[in-house]
């Protein structure tokens, strides 16, 4: 049975996730738990993790550390227990090793690079990024053969997914971007290291791609 904790540190569009979650799991995963949760004991005894973020970096890593224990127990699950994990926009940004947003912040340093500020080369392209953009296939994980077991199939299709950032995550591995998007500058849309999962879109807003994206994350057993 999966049993989905998504993480409550007083900030991310928890409402939402949960929503579309609970969509994901009502239509194939009806035996699943899901649960919005800072408790250590309830997210030790899951089997996959959520971890949404709304804010700056710098407030959303406080919001962790300022909840017990809970920094260290999403960062002892991710890399000693190896649970699959999703870190959604800021989510995804507090897997790197610092960013930049209202000063320099460490993260949970699992992915080594940074999270700069977008710096667009052309005024049309307005700060914060707004909006849908398509998704460009950069490199193989695999998480995309679970996706591919859902329809999506990035060889074959273009998907666009919907972003709110100001901020854009730069991995020293380029490997580790495995869907990027344009605005001016090449954007970090999905992130991947073994079982880390990280999206600077947003699954929850983003339709019928995102329910699908979910439904393979909620089916993903990283081995």
């Amino acid at each position: 049975m999966t049993d989905i904790s998504i993480v409550d540190y007083g900030s991310g569009n928890l409402k939402s996730v949960y929503n579309s979650v609970k969509l994901c799991c009502d239509n194939k995963h009806s035996s699943s738990k899901i649960r919005v949760t800072n408790n250590k004991k309830t997210i030790d005894n899951s089997t996959h993790l959520i971890l949404p973020g709304v804010g700056s970096f710098k407030s959303c890593v406080n919001g962790l550390k300022n909840k017990g224990t809970l920094f260290e127990t999403i960062y002892d699950n991710i890399s000693s227990k190896g649970k699959p994990f999703l870190g959604i926009c800021v989510g995804m940004q507090m897997l790197f090793s610092e960013g930049y947003e209202d000063g320099k912040t460490n993260g949970l340093g699992l992915i080594p690079g940074k999270v700069t500020k977008i710096n667009p080369k052309h005024h049309n392209y307005k700060i914060p990024h707004i909006g849908w953009n398509n998704l460009f296939l950069k490199n193989i994980h695999p998480f995309l053969n679970t996706l591919e077991e859902n329809g999506l199939v990035f060889k074959e299709m273009q998907p666009n997914a919907y972003f709110v950032h100001s901020y854009s995550c730069k991995p020293e591995d380029k490997k580790h971007v495995i869907l990027s998007t344009d605005y001016s500058e090449e954007i970090s849309a999905m992130v991947a290291k073994e079982n880390i999962l990280g999206t600077q879109f947003h699954p929850e807003k983003s339709h019928t791609f995102g329910l699908n994206f979910l439904k393979s994350f909620l089916s993903w057993n990283p081995e």
